[in-house]
């Protein structure tokens, strides 16, 4: 009985490292407001189905505006991307926001690299992203306050579908512990 009841709680323990502190449907109920209140100055963002569709190249005339609010209201912005270099570039040099391609997400080094670009303690910096294997994963491993959004397309390309289908998993789990709703 109290090997298992530490086989339970080493379970719980490890499905509480894909729990995000928040989610949201769109990047766009993220406000500079809302992060100020928590004391968050910067964000480390996904790409790909977080802020624009996989397939969309560039940002759209309401995410630019989104990128403008919060860089008036003084919130940093980093990119972060398991993305090869070019997708990431071609979309985030239009708009003069860094970024890191091939982060090879959950794993720490590009939240490290991200972290020391943004000079600004773990605790004032978010992370955003569509997904819990890789964006909500390494950022919680990071130590860094998640915000999960729903996913901006209904398709994903090859490797996402299969982290989609351990996502499911994972959130069924994490209902049925009462994590969420």
């Amino acid at each position: 009985m109290i090997v298992q009841a530490a086989i339970i709680k080493e379970v719980s323990s490890v499905l509480k490292q894909f729990l995000p502190n928040e989610f949201v449907k769109s990047i766009f109920e993220i406000t500079p407001e809302s992060l100020k209140s928590k004391g968050k100055t910067a964000i480390i963002t996904d790409l790909d189905n977080t802020l624009v569709e996989w397939d969309r190249p560039l940002a759209t005339p309401m995410l630019i505006q989104w990128f403008e609010d919060m860089q008036r209201a003084g919130i940093s912005i980093t990119i972060v991307s398991n993305n090869a270099e070019k997708r990431v570039k071609d979309f985030s040099d239009p708009l003069g926001i860094p970024f890191i391609h091939q982060a090879r997400k959950p794993l720490n080094i590009s939240f490290r690299r991200a972290v020391k670009a943004l000079d600004k303690p773990k605790e004032e910096i978010v992370m955003i992203g569509d997904q819990l294997m890789t964006d909500v994963l390494g950022g919680n491993r990071a130590g860094l306050y998640t915000i999960l959004v729903v996913p901006v397309a209904s398709t994903d390309g090859f490797v996402t579908k299969f982290n989609r289908r351990m996502e499911r998993v994972i959130l069924a789990q994490l209902r049925r512990k009462g994590h969420i709703q």
